[in-house]
């Protein structure tokens, strides 16, 4: 089944059930379970089942890049292309206008290997045109192409360029997945050079820790419906280069907390990363940061992305957030 077909399932399920009363029950609503279930049916666990699959996607993209050229931005929104330290950037602004916005920097997913896809740029076409926001979103190098050790003082270099463009201006850094990793480990870099940290941390299933070795992870990979262990632990690999796995640049949890800007993450328990977010909000918390955790049963990796109305309750509050 393809992207497409499974997107359009999930927003005619989403016509269905928008007008449900809410609950206090926990349990996920239909139109998850119904997502997890056709989530399965796509290649991306396969593509993660091992270190071989992994390494056979990584040889495909080289061969043929993915574009990365906006999407999917919906009306409203203009967009500017430049290049700053030899990446392409683009800046979305709303079409009415946007002096005086604020900022978000957004950092996609994909493992490090992969590139921005369709998805998320109508998650930023949402931010600018629903937020009234100015979304920087660089167009950072893959991995092995480049690795941690470039990549993430690069990303921080331009975390605060943007906080001194900005002016008196909020400033958001919001990340998926590996983008979130990435967000952290910025971020971190940030503080131990004395430099300011951006208003807040949004951080969507983050990747934290690209050793993915706690044992009741196994359990919680075999209830994911998109990730594997083998495969992101190659990718991780991949992305360290030289470095160790367990170096920070690849695994901001085992950087420093303290004195980083507030948090918001989001996790579902079909992750297999949520034990990481659940140790990281501890973690920050220890060390004086305020931290908000969204922890949802049976949700899926990224699931503030889907078109789910779990998808839809994380993305009102990322918007009530970053406006």
């Amino acid at each position: 089944m393809s992207v497409a077909k499974m997107l359009s399932i999930g927003r005619l399920c989403e016509g269905n059930f928008a007008q449900a009363k809410p609950s206090n029950d926990p349990a996920p609503s239909l139109q998850s379970r119904v997502f997890n279930v056709l989530l399965r049916q796509l290649p991306y666990k396969q593509q993660l089942a091992s270190a071989e699959a992994v390494q056979a996607h990584v040889r495909k993209l080289a061969l043929a890049p993915a574009s990365h050229e906006p999407t999917g931005l919906g009306r409203g929104v203009e967009v500017t292309l430049t290049k700053m330290g030899g990446w392409p950037v683009y800046y979305t602004a709303p079409s009415s206008g946007h002096e005086g916005c604020n900022h978000v920097m957004f950092l996609h997913g994909g493992g490090y290997i992969n590139e921005i896809v369709p998805a998320h740029w109508r998650f930023v076409g949402q931010m600018t045109r629903k937020a009234g926001v100015v979304c920087v979103v660089p167009i950072y190098p893959l991995a092995p192409r480049a690795t941690a050790k470039d990549v993430v003082p690069k990303t921080a270099e331009l975390v605060r360029m943007l906080l001194e463009d900005a002016g008196s201006a909020k400033v958001t850094v919001v990340g998926n997945s590996a983008g979130a990793g990435l967000a952290l480990a910025a971020c971190q870099w940030l503080r131990d050079r004395g430099h300011r940290q951006p208003n807040r941390l949004i951080l969507i299933s983050p990747a934290a820790d690209a050793s993915v070795s706690r044992p009741e992870q196994v359990e919680i990979a075999a209830r994911d419906p998109i990730q594997d262990i083998p495969g992101i632990v190659e990718a991780g690999r991949l992305y360290a280069g030289e470095l160790e796995v367990g170096h920070p640049f690849v695994s901001p949890l085992n950087g420093g907390f303290r004195s980083l800007a507030p948090m918001t993450i989001f996790s579902g328990t079909r992750d297999l990363l949520y034990p990481d977010s659940v140790d990281l909000a501890a973690r920050a918390r220890a060390a004086g940061v305020p931290v908000e955790l969204h922890l949802l049963r049976d949700q899926p990796h990224n699931y503030a992305l889907m078109p789910t109305p779990e998808g839809r309750q994380a993305r009102a509050i990322i918007l009530r957030a970053i406006a």
